[in-house]
């Protein structure tokens, strides 16, 4: 995703996937984490102070944290609250969507912080044409009849956990489609959750004034994945 995500920002990571790789084991060691977070990132120099940048240097940074969950603890066990975003996810030929990249996450922050004055969790971000998106960092799921959808990544992250979950789902003789949703097909929905690399799956309680409960397709995916990924 790093390598991907500059190559559509238009600059190339000097060092090789390897040399990455081994300084963030070295990271990990440094610092004691067992269980957290490593997040890669680079970013162009401050040679030109312009729009344009062509002739900077490229700068890369490692960094990583101890973090055992990313919302509460106690709400993740019980569902977290996320309220329907006033900001919503650019179209594709707008912005680089496919791209990891800080500049996307400014309707994400504000959306968050909204939330959060209003006692949610997170907010739920719609795309350009009102369809639901994603959360502010997480991909999202629904559960109706058994079944399991999520959102076309059309205009958004097709996130590592997303495709696990949907693996997983597969092998594990759960129906798993990709399609676009619109907001009131959630208050049809029996289950719905998130994913991430952060969030890994937290199920949600509640979106705006609609509850759902943590269901057996929820359950059954935070097993699997637990397992595939050694957490015990």
């Amino acid at each position: 995703r790093l390598y991907n995500s500059a190559k559509l920002l238009g600059f190339k990571i000097p060092y090789s996937k390897k040399k990455i790789i081994s300084v963030s084991k070295l990271l990990i060691k440094k610092q004691k984490i067992k269980n957290g977070y490593l997040r890669p990132f680079a970013w162009r120099g401050s040679e030109m102070m312009a729009i344009s940048a062509q002739k900077t240097t490229i700068h890369v940074a490692l960094a990583a944290w101890e973090m055992s969950t990313y919302f509460n603890p106690q709400k993740q066990l019980k569902g977290i609250k996320l309220q329907t975003a006033y900001w919503r996810r650019p179209a594709p030929n707008t912005a680089p969507t496919q791209a990891k990249a800080s500049g996307l996450y400014m309707i994400c922050t504000l959306s968050k912080h909204y939330a959060e004055m209003k006692h949610y969790d997170d907010s739920l971000m719609l795309d350009y044409k009102g369809r639901v998106a994603e959360s502010t960092g997480s991909n999202i799921f629904i559960v109706k009849k058994g079944i399991l959808y999520t959102p076309i990544a059309d205009c958004f992250l097709n996130g590592i956990t997303r495709k696990t979950i949907v693996s997983l789902a597969k092998k594990n003789n759960i129906k798993v489609y990709e399609k676009h949703i619109f907001p009131k097909e959630l208050l049809k929905a029996e289950e719905v959750f998130l994913t991430g690399t952060a969030v890994e799956i937290t199920p949600v309680s509640q979106i705006d004034n609609k509850k759902f409960k943590i269901g057996p397709v929820t359950k059954k995916l935070i097993e699997l994945f637990n397992n595939l990924v050694g957490k015990v």
